[in-house]
C-alpha cells in the first residue's frame, strides 16, 4: 500500500488529547493497513521513532433522519507510541 495511501487523518478529541502527553497519537487509518505500514507511514510523515502501534476497527453507528435509517461506514483506527521525548509538531497547540 502506498505510504500516503495509509493515514486517512488525526483523530482530536478528548480522550487522545490526554493520551498526547504519554506521547500517543491517534489517527484514521485505511482499512487494509498493517502494523508495519502505519509505523512507516508516520516515522515516513511526521520524521518521529514510532516504537509501537495499537489499531481497533471501529463498527459505524445506527442513524436515522425520519423514517430512514442506516448505518455510518466501519473504519479503523491507530494509537501510535513514540519513543520518549519525541512529540509530534502538527498536533502541538490543538
Amino acid at each position: 500500500m502506498n505510504v500516503e495511501q495509509v493515514l486517512i487523518r488525526p483523530l482530536v478529541t478528548e480522550k487522545s488529547n490526554a493520551q498526547m502527553a504519554l506521547g500517543m497519537y491517534t489517527f484514521r487509518v485505511h482499512p487494509k493497513a498493517t502494523k508495519p505500514e502505519i509505523r512507516h507511514a508516520v516515522e515516513t510523515f511526521f520524521k518521529v521513532p514510532v516504537t509501537a502501534v495499537r489499531t481497533s476497527r471501529v463498527h459505524g453507528k445506527l442513524r436515522r433522519q425520519g423514517k430512514t435509517s442506516g448505518y455510518q461506514s466501519d473504519w479503523k483506527k491507530a494509537v501510535v507510541q513514540l519513543a520518549p521525548g519525541k512529540s509530534i509538531e502538527f498536533f502541538e497547540g490543538v
